[in-house]
């Protein structure tokens, strides 16, 4: 089992000690340095905290004005610090307010808790103890080409593809709409060459739609140059629900989510 040390200072017990009794719950209560249990009536306070300081694998120091300004919490971290140096022992700072870091800690990754709360940073103190990679994916979803629908009157509109990072050479599109043919043409705005058709019945989330395929050739999306695609009404119809899907993969269209 790793041997964990929890500097704090007492002001900050709240925070700490749901944080030491879920490790203590993991790892077992004797191997978790938390001076409530760590130190009893009657223990040498001083030995005590050298015996926890001996060697720990873990150094959790839970950063706060108030501990920064304990002169004890500051033996305890810089002792660390000189173990760390060593191989001994490895320095998790714990962030629980908005103090600034000890400029010799600042190059250190630390648990956010003040920012992301206490489950999240338990999972984290946790992992870390275990040996475990602390990474959470939070970019699954990133999708670099959006979309709007600008109205220029009252039979024609815009479908503005706007790239946010990368350069998309990728042009492939198709736009489902319940209209027909007869009823909307699709084409580029401006300019330029493409490929289109028409497909009429598609089934898309359990609805039929028509789609309209359109890809310009050559050149690209990139950010601050969108491509511009213009669709007009025969009068009389309104244009309805529009869904825009670019091609990612073969025979596979993904839906563009609207520009924010």
């Amino acid at each position: 089992m790793p041997k964990i040390f929890l500097s704090h200072n007492s002001a900050d017990k709240p925070l700490v000690e749901p944080i030491a009794i879920r490790l203590a719950e993991i790892f077992g209560r004797e191997s978790v340095f938390y001076d409530k249990w760590s130190i009893q009536p009657g223990d040498g306070i001083i030995q005590r905290m050298n015996d926890g300081l001996e060697a720990p694998d873990f150094f959790f120091f839970f950063v706060s004005r108030k501990s920064l300004d304990s002169k004890m919490v500051e033996i305890e971290w810089q002792n660390a610090l000189f173990r760390a140096t060593k191989g001994v022992t490895k320095i998790i700072p714990v962030r629980i307010d908005d103090a600034p870091f000890p400029a010799i800690l600042s190059q250190n990754l630390y648990v956010d808790m003040y920012g992301s709360g206490l489950e999240v940073a338990l999972h984290q103190i946790v992992s870390v103890c275990q040996g475990a990679n602390t990474f959470t994916p939070h970019h699954e979803d990133f999708q670099n080409l959006t979309w709007s629908l600008v109205k220029i009157s009252d039979h024609e509109f815009e479908a503005i593809v706007s790239a946010s990072h990368l350069l998309e050479v990728n042009l492939d599109f198709l736009i489902l709409t319940k209209l027909s043919q007869e009823q909307l043409s699709v084409s580029l705005s401006g300019s330029g060459i493409h490929r289109g058709g028409y497909n009429p019945n598609l089934d898309f989330s359990g609805e039929e739609w028509n789609g309209f395929a359109i890809a310009p050739m050559g050149g690209g999306i990139k950010p601050g140059f969108p491509l511009r695609l213009r669709l007009k009404l025969v009068p009389s119809h309104d244009l309805g629900t529009i869904v825009l899907l670019h091609k990612t993969k073969e025979n596979f269209y993904e839906p563009l989510r609207p520009t924010v």
